[in-house]
């Protein structure tokens, strides 16, 4: 079961099914038939968010998947899907509409590249993908296909980005000079651990091979199928697991693409001791070739949080729990005026599934699609490689591809 990297972005059982599989044509009433790929707590969630949804969605989770029997026999129970143990099975599932990878993070490329050669529509969550070239490879595999990709960033699906793009375009805050966001947990005794089921047993229930994949091969370890984002082998950490969903917000309400210079600090400061690969505090700043820098905070042993606002030349713009709020600053009172927008929808999974089936049926824009995605997922994995390499590092625009600053 070890596949080089190379091989993995190569390969794909799946794609031999691609020039078999017929096209299924959407009627605007026909019912969207759904996989979830992986069984954990987020696919559960997902589950349940589809389950819940009524007209006009129709939806229907029709086959489910994941390596651990346990875990599979729970998510069938739930949504009478028809278990599969390998997702390239479930992919063959006759009218598949769509599937919901929610897969640790280090087989989202794999599963997502094999769901568009067979022509499937994709939500993936968030990362992308666990390194830059996978997510250069799903982005043109998108590109290239007439298959959806939408990114798992829920928050997208609230209309407060959007809206806070269409005022800052406009010139409500003058230029954006400075952004700061961050996302602040407190664990107790460890760093981001998760429950192990000791009834777990790579012998007889649980696949740990197929667990693996494309990561390196290692022994049987419950933390590391448990508590996988603690591991490099398989999560960028804070990074790509929280920071994302943040960046994104800034990414978009500013209309952004990639940085082109990103560092990042931090360490294991509070839990020193913890078998955790992955740092529990984590500082990264990226710079923007529009002329604007981003700060993004996180520590996992203290859950104060900073403010989350876009500081502009005549004005800042402050996300709230109720939307946002432009104040201008005092000496450009003249220039810009207060606002406060009630945000439309929320850090919903349901809403973000929603919008997917209206983008299907209707052709509807897609709240985080493939370049968004890209965009976020890449700067955050500049930041974890930052931090594992302690070097500046800079974005080569034209070979799309990662160098170290100058």
């Amino acid at each position: 079961m070890t596949v080089s990297r190379r091989s993995f972005l190569a390969g794909g059982l799946a794609a031999a099914a691609a020039t078999t599989r017929p096209e299924r044509v959407m009627g605007a009433n026909d019912r969207l038939r759904v996989g979830i790929i992986g069984s954990g707590a987020n696919a559960e969630a997902h589950a349940k968010a589809l389950i819940g949804l009524e007209d006009p969605d129709n939806v229907e989770v029709v086959a489910v998947c994941d390596v651990y029997e346990k875990r599979l026999e729970r998510a069938a129970a739930i949504t009478l899907g028809r278990p599969y143990k390998d997702y390239r099975a479930l992919l063959e599932h006759r009218d598949l509409d769509y599937v919901v990878i929610s897969s640790p993070n280090h087989w989202h490329a794999r599963m997502a590249l094999d769901a568009i050669d067979a022509g499937i529509h994709v939500y993936c969550e968030k990362p992308l993908a666990h390194t830059i070239p996978e997510c250069l490879a799903v982005r043109r595999k998108v590109k290239e296909s007439n298959v959806l990709l939408q990114c798992g960033v829920q928050g997208m699906s609230d209309d407060s980005y959007a809206t806070a793009a269409r005022y800052i375009a406009d010139g409500a805050i003058g230029k954006p000079i400075l952004a700061q966001i961050d996302y602040s947990r407190n664990y107790v005794d460890d760093l981001w651990p998760e429950a192990h089921d000791a009834d777990a047993d790579p012998n007889t229930n649980l696949d740990w091979d197929a667990f693996l994949g494309p990561a390196p091969k290692r022994p049987w370890a419950p933390d590391r199928f448990f508590s996988w984002r603690r591991y490099w082998d398989y999560s960028g950490g804070i990074a790509t697991d929280l920071l994302v969903h943040r960046l994104t917000r800034i990414i978009k309400a500013c209309g952004l693409k990639m940085p082109s210079r990103v560092v990042a600090t931090g360490g294991k400061y509070a839990f020193p001791d913890s078998v955790a690969e992955i740092p529990d505090t984590f500082n990264a700043m990226l710079e923007y070739p529009e002329g604007m820098t981003i700060l993004l905070t996180s520590t996992m042993a203290n859950e104060h949080g900073v403010r989350h606002m876009i500081r502009g030349h005549h004005a800042t713009l402050e996300f709230t729990q109720d939307g946002f709020e432009i104040t201008p600053e005092a000496v450009f009172a003249d220039k810009a005026k207060y606002v406060s927008h009630s945000r439309n929808g929320h850090e919903s999974i349901a809403l973000h599934h929603h919008n997917l089936h209206e983008a299907i049926r209707d052709g509807a824009p897609l709240n985080c699609d493939i370049d968004l995605g890209f965009n976020s997922s890449v700067a955050c994995l500049m930041a974890v490689e930052s931090f594992r390499t302690r070097k500046y590092l800079a974005w080569d625009a034209d070979a799309e591809r990662v160098v170290e600053a100058s």
